[in-house]
């Protein structure tokens, strides 16, 4: 699958508060899709641009669904939840385009979060998998000699 995304969906390295586990049988346990830390309110953005599939309310969860522009027929699909749509059923949106905000409670995590699936049709993907390494793996901002600069003249 190609690293297509070019955000997290929530914050810029959020934390897994559960990963994805793929159930052995189209019905049995598993986690069909990651949980990343976020409060309510936090601002959801498109992961990639795309077609939104879906905008409302599933078992009185807000749902958000994006159809992912160019991944195939049929194409990849993420969901986010829960989550009040900001965006409608149709609407174009582009990657890192914010498409709504973490709703309170609504969600199955123990602390705040948001649910981020992937699918191709009936088969659940890993979400992360859409994400590019240099994304999945920032590590902290290091500062590098700049060559070539002069240093300011200032007492020695």
């Amino acid at each position: 699958m190609p690293a297509i995304g070019r955000a997290w969906p929530v914050g810029t390295g959020p934390a897994v508060l559960r990963g994805w586990e793929p159930p052995a049988t189209p019905y049995g346990r598993g986690h069909r899709g990651v949980d990343l830390a976020a409060p309510a309110g936090t601002p959801v953005r498109a992961v990639a641009a795309g077609r939104v599939f879906f905008a409302g309310r599933v078992a009185g969860k807000g749902v958000l669904s994006v159809e992912l522009s160019g991944t195939g027929d049929p194409p990849l699909r993420t969901t986010y939840e829960p989550v009040g749509a900001s965006v409608r059923e149709g609407d174009e949106v582009t990657a890192g385009e914010v498409i709504g905000v973490v709703e309170p409670g609504g969600s199955h995590c123990r602390a705040p979060c948001l649910h981020w699936g992937l699918r191709r049709a009936g088969t659940y993907l890993n979400p992360l998998a859409l994400l590019p390494p240099w994304l999945l793996h920032r590590g902290p901002s290091r500062l590098l000699p700049v060559l070539g600069v002069p240093l300011p003249d200032g007492p020695a």
